[in-house]
């Protein structure tokens, strides 16, 4: 087990500054076009592809981190560059995420390098949970999954909403489903499927036009009578029928098939939060530094000044919260205060507090689109909804922290 450290060692250092330098060079510079587009930046998840940024060998050995301080790192500096194209190129490892952690070791080595293809031939997955009547209260799934068991099959029917990737058919597609199989036991009766790409049966309902992170491609997947094979159930049926049996029982299931998922994802996602917020900062503050009014660069009136201390304040705290949670992740600490959740509620609503605070030091310019802060505000609104709400969040601490089910 890796000791806890606040100072990043080497190889750390180099794998930031060469994300950091992809964000400000690649990224940054596309940011508005795509964000006025409201497309999948092809071009530039094919650079990062070509650079070895988008690979599963990539993410694999950050993830394999024994600090577990890598991948955030990597999240925070693409989130800073943009986040709308930081998740249209590691929204993949959302359904790389289902994928681990539900499947078997086979299943993981079968499918996590498909989900990325090759610089030569790009592939994208999808983790496909949130429905029009089930986001945060997952046990409200009405998707279905049903064994055929003459054909050895999964028959999965249902619609999926809020998808990052979802339905995208330009390049292949791992779609990763969470869908009932005994909806009588609720979040109980989960699992998790592998829909594998050109599967007939799976479709792109609508495509969302939305508020902010706008490169990220987010949409409905309709499923219609979708037929996979027996061993694209992550996790094997053998450990599905003890689960359920179990969960009939009354026992306890340990686990959970969306929220396994959502444990392990949401620092990462708290991480991505403070891109956002640290780029306001210090847009702001370069800001503060030259622009002047009555005769003094307003850095220097404390209404400015404290509002920047304020600012990188509340983002160091968060940035703590997050590597605190990452580190216990990684390392095998159980969330006994909600610890995972405390990072991407902090993370969040920082994100949306710091840039409005930005566009006010701003002022007029703030408001425009000549100047990013506005986008930054916009994109940063989403880290207090998806992966859990802030309320969600608050209920999750609370119960961990009381041992009472709050309702």
């Amino acid at each position: 087990m890796a000791d806890f450290s606040l100072e990043l060692n080497e190889d750390q250092l180099q794998i930031q500054k060469w994300v950091h330098d992809f964000a400000e060079d690649v990224m940054r510079p596309a940011a508005h076009e795509w964000d006025e587009r409201e497309e999948t930046p092809w071009p530039i998840i094919e650079e990062a592809a070509n650079i070895g940024l988008y690979s599963w060998e990539f993410v694999a050995n950050a993830f394999s981190d024994p600090t577990g301080l890598t991948f955030p790192l990597v999240m925070e500096e693409m989130a800073w560059g943009d986040a709308g194209i930081g998740l249209a190129i590691f929204g993949t490892t959302l359904g790389v995420s289902g994928i681990v952690g539900s499947g078997t070791p086979e299943q993981i080595a079968e499918w996590v390098p498909q989900c990325f293809g090759t610089p030569d031939d790009i592939h994208v997955s999808a983790f496909c949970v949130s429905e029009p009547d089930a986001g945060s209260d997952v046990s409200s799934l009405r998707t279905r999954a049903v064994y055929d068991e003459a054909k050895d099959e999964w028959v999965l029917n249902g619609t999926k909403t809020w998808i990052t990737n979802g339905g995208i058919d330009k390049v292949p597609n791992v779609h990763v489903i969470v869908a009932a199989v005994d909806p009588e036991l609720k979040a109980r009766g989960h699992a998790s499927f592998v829909v594998p790409p050109g599967t007939p049966g799976l479709r792109m309902g609508q495509k969302f036009k939305k508020m902010g992170i706008r490169a990220s491609h987010t949409a409905e997947v309709v499923l219609d009578d979708v037929r996979i094979p027996g061993n694209c159930l992550l996790g094997g049926k053998e450990k599905l029928d003890e689960r359920l049996a179990r969960a009939r029982e009354g026992k306890s299931t340990r686990t959970q098939a969306a929220m396994s998922t959502f444990e392990a994802s949401r620092p990462i996602v708290g991480a991505q939060a403070l891109g956002i917020a640290r780029a306001a900062y210090e847009f702001a503050l370069d800001y503060a530094k030259e622009r002047k009014a009555f005769g003094t660069r307003i850095i220097e009136k404390q209404g400015i000044a404290f509002k920047l201390a304020d600012m990188r304040m509340e983002i160091d705290a968060a940035r703590l919260l997050v590597w605190r949670a990452c580190w216990m992740a990684r390392n095998g600490k159980p969330f006994t205060a909600g610890e995972g959740s405390m990072s991407k509620l902090k993370a969040g609503e920082v994100a949306v507090w710091a840039t409005e605070q930005a566009i006010q030091i701003l002022g007029g310019y703030g408001y425009i689109r000549e100047f990013p802060v506005e986008r930054w505000h916009r994109d940063s609104k989403i880290y207090t909804i998806f992966e859990g709400t802030s309320e969600i969040q608050r209920l999750v601490v609370a119960r961990a922290v009381s041992g009472v089910h709050i309702p």
